[in-house]
């Protein structure tokens, strides 16, 4: 119990008494890490549907947060590309890039607007798209294509511990956490921030797919080195922090 509460330590909120944010990244002068991951090496990109022009979450938020639950059963009817534009943009979506690049307002809060998380998507039943891996652009609102998923259903539901219905979703979520983005205003004191990023993520997703028909299950307990290759991560630098299956409901 000894080491279980020293580990717990880092959820505390001790650290910001007397910060010395001198000895940071930012308090150095060095420049600010990029708002999202490059992808330069990628060469097929798709644009999503501009949200603003869909016809979509538009349930009242009473009956959303009331409604919001934890589903692990779903149709076998594809999402669209519309449905997918949709719960991009509500759960990492740009508002608005501020301090001449440095940081940028999302559709969701994040400790200093650090935004320290990126979304991959094991896409396998979503019309219009190929199946495969893809990351989230959120600068353009486009999904880049990385490359196919051999197998996709074993090594899926092997990295999720078994969980059958994250290998059988449309779609699934893959959050990854780049440490760095947040250390290098906030040194020390980021891990507790970064956790709290991706539960406001998480949270977002539900309220969006609830909002549309669909549904969606946080998931926390996973193969860390599995699903880190799954994504192509090292799991330092880049590691998967928190994943989300999307579906329609039954």
């Amino acid at each position: 119990m000894k080491k279980l509460k020293k580990m717990y330590q880092w959820l505390r909120a001790d650290g910001w008494e007397n910060p010395d944010w001198s000895k940071t990244p930012k308090g150095k002068g060095e420049p600010a890490p990029p708002l999202q991951k490059p992808t330069a090496d990628v060469t097929q990109c798709v644009n999503l549907p501009p949200v603003e022009l869909l016809d979509l979450g538009t349930m009242p938020l009473r009956d959303v947060i009331y409604r919001r639950a934890s589903r692990r059963h779903f149709s076998d009817t594809p999402l669209t590309l519309e449905e997918l534009s949709f719960l991009l943009w509500a759960t990492a979506g740009f508002r608005g890039i501020r301090k001449e690049g440095e940081s940028a307002f999302r559709m969701v809060p994040s400790g200093g607007c650090r935004h320290p998380l990126e979304t991959y998507l094991a896409v396998q039943n979503v019309d219009g798209l190929t199946p495969g891996l893809y990351l989230y652009q959120p600068l353009n609102h486009d999904m880049c294509y990385i490359r196919p998923i051999p197998n996709h259903a074993v090594l899926v539901k092997e990295a999720c511990l078994g969980k059958d219905f994250c290998a059988k979703a449309p779609v699934l979520f893959i959050w990854t956490a780049i440490p760095y983005r947040t250390e290098w205003r906030f040194g020390p004191v980021s891990p507790k921030l970064i956790a709290q990023d991706s539960g406001h993520v998480c949270q977002n997703l539900y309220l969006a797919a609830e909002s549309i028909g669909c549904g969606t299950c946080a998931i926390g307990a996973y193969h860390q080195y599995k699903i880190d290759d799954l994504v192509g991560v090292d799991g330092v630098e880049e590691f998967v922090i928190y994943m989300a299956p999307v579906g329609k409901k039954e």
